[in-house]
């Protein structure tokens, strides 16, 4: 697991609950790229979850025909990780220089990370001089499992291909949603179908991650048994109606409106999280992607809970998307936050 860039020509994936995505950019700019293959293709849940050889086998395909599916050449992949696969964590570390940080991190991740570390495949970066301690070094450390990856790289590489690097998703959305030249501090909010992605960035880089088991399909559930209906006539009410009081007589907000009050009482906690740590540097906005940049109403709503304005965030913003593209990928643009982060990682340290 590399935290720093990959080498050469590489193509990103994605392989989500509901869908394979694939992405390669061509680097344009200093902070810019364009787009040149993309794939998709529909995931079934229990597919993507599957242990068996079938299932594996089933998964494989969907890879290969996504990847076929969007002309990509290169042999050359990174990988995401799920956060739900992976921890990541700010830690500080006396002030050193490199090569002895170097000598320290590797004898001493296992104060930090919640696996033995002879179980671990262990990465970090240092964020330079601590924002509340000039004594120390800020240093961003993740890990995961030995087997969880080496089994991800086998069955990636199986397929015929190389993988030069895998990340962490909430690491790699960063790069996608973050805006350039953004001085201040930023909530992150990526809503996936069974969880949901936080991260709050200052300097660009985030200074604290984590995971919410809330996804869609949590307000799915509370719909279908509040509003007595089908699941898919829940996710459509929803995606349709969201949050809105004047839709369906405000039904749809009430049916979810538990599950949404204990969600943002998370975003509250992460927020007042960092303040503690960064006590001088308030929050300045939020950032919405997956679900949470579709569901309507959605961004107001949070900003009333967290007194933080809200705005919906695009993976795509530095990148240029071909008119034709742009018209393929609009139903599921908000979708492509982590597989655009992947490939935006060529020059990004």
């Amino acid at each position: 697991m590399k935290l720093l860039k990959g080498v050469g020509d590489f193509f990103a994936l994605d392989v989500g609950t509901t869908a394979v995505r694939v992405v390669q950019l061509g680097k344009s700019g200093a902070d810019s790229w364009s787009l040149q293959h993309y794939g998709y293709v529909p995931l079934d849940e229990k597919i993507a979850m599957a242990a068996s050889a079938e299932g594996k086998r089933r998964l494989g395909e969907a890879i290969m025909t996504a990847v076929g599916q969007s002309g990509v050449r290169t042999k050359n992949v990174v990988i995401g990780l799920p956060s739900n696969k992976t921890f990541t964590t700010i830690i500080d570390v006396p002030a050193m220089p490199d090569a002895e940080l170097k000598a320290t991190m590797k004898y001493q991740a296992d104060q930090y990370i919640p696996m033995a570390v002879d179980d671990a495949k262990v990465d970090w970066v240092s964020l330079g001089q601590s924002l509340h301690d000039q004594t120390k070094l800020e240093v961003l450390l993740t890990s995961t499992a030995m087997d969880y990856a080496e089994q991800r790289l086998e069955e990636v590489e199986a397929l015929g291909f190389n993988v030069i690097a895998a990340e962490p998703e909430p690491i790699a959305m960063v790069r996608s949603l973050l805006p350039v030249g953004v001085a201040d501090a930023r909530l992150i909010i990526d809503i996936g179908e069974t969880s949901t992605d936080l991260a709050v960035t200052y300097a660009d880089v985030p200074r604290l991650v984590r995971t919410i088991p809330t996804g869609l399909r949590t307000l799915v559930k509370a719909a279908v048994q509040n509003l007595n209906v089908q699941e898919d006539q829940a996710r459509q009410f929803i995606l349709k109606f969201g949050l809105a009081p004047d839709r369906l007589d405000g039904q749809v907000y009430r049916a979810i409106e538990s599950v949404l009050d204990s969600f943002s009482a998370e975003l509250v906690k992460s927020i007042k999280f960092f303040q503690t740590r960064y006590p001088n540097i308030p929050v300045a906005g939020l950032l919405l992607s997956g679900y949470a940049a579709v569901v309507p109403m959605f961004g107001e709503y949070v900003t009333a809970k967290t007194t933080v304005q809200a705005a919906v965030a695009n993976p795509w913003q530095k990148v240029h998307v071909a008119q034709n593209d742009q018209q393929q990928l609009a139903a599921i643009a908000s979708e492509f936050a982590t597989t655009v982060g992947l490939a935006q990682r060529r020059g990004v340290a």
